[in-house]
């Protein structure tokens, strides 16, 4: 991870787009780099505040690639947001189901967890009958914080606040246009907050008591 003592609108213009840097004790962001910045979704994060280590737990804020699966209960909606991804210029993973054959809601989710926690994707997508049996199964595999949302404020604070990586809906709970609105919350919502990032480290530790 790059370290600043300042960050000028020079630095700023030549980080990666969605980048996660650290701004030294003290440091200084001049007002042109706060907007390139904003612009590039890059996140600052403080030292002193936040550690090297728990810094990289936070989520890529800028998605570009996503790892997508649903049971049987699932396919026409997933199919739907495959589209909606793609049409956002996304890369995507649709990792099925297209048989009307019943599918084990763990199976579905445990592919699209491994997905996101190998690297292979930014984030993931969960589709089962409730949505709440997709996010406890995907919640098993290590570096994964998977959410269930019905909502964009339930999406956007799981990832502002939550940093999560993966994000489950219930087929039966929300509709194509809803889940639309709730994918396009979270995918565009990053996590910024020093306090919270440095929390994602605790989430992290209790995976190995």
């Amino acid at each position: 991870m790059k370290r600043f003592d300042i960050i000028t609108e020079a630095d700023a213009r030549v980080l990666t787009r969605g980048d996660t840097v650290m701004l030294s004790r003290g440091g200084h962001i001049t007002p042109l780099a706060h907007d390139t910045l904003k612009d590039k979704r890059v996140t600052v994060v403080h030292e002193g505040r936040t550690t090297t280590d728990e810094a990289s737990l936070a989520p890529r804020a800028d998605i570009r690639a996503v790892a997508i699966a649903s049971d049987h209960t699932g396919i026409a909606l997933r199919r739907a947001l495959v589209a909606f991804l793609r049409g956002r210029g996304l890369t995507v993973q649709d990792l099925g189901t297209d048989s009307a054959d019943p599918v084990d809601y763990p199976d579905v989710a445990a592919s699209v967890a491994r997905a996101v926690s190998r690297g292979e994707a930014d984030a993931g997508i969960a589709i089962d009958g409730a949505g709440i049996g997709s996010a406890i199964a995907a919640n098993k595999i290590a570096g994964v914080r998977a959410v269930m949302a019905t909502t964009e404020l339930i999406a956007r604070y799981s990832r502002e606040h939550n940093g999560a990586n993966v994000l489950t809906l219930g087929a039966t709970l929300v509709g194509p246009d809803e889940a639309r609105a709730i994918v396009a919350t979270w995918l565009t919502t990053p996590m910024r907050e020093s306090r919270y990032i440095r929390r994602l480290a605790k989430i992290r530790d209790l995976e190995h008591p």
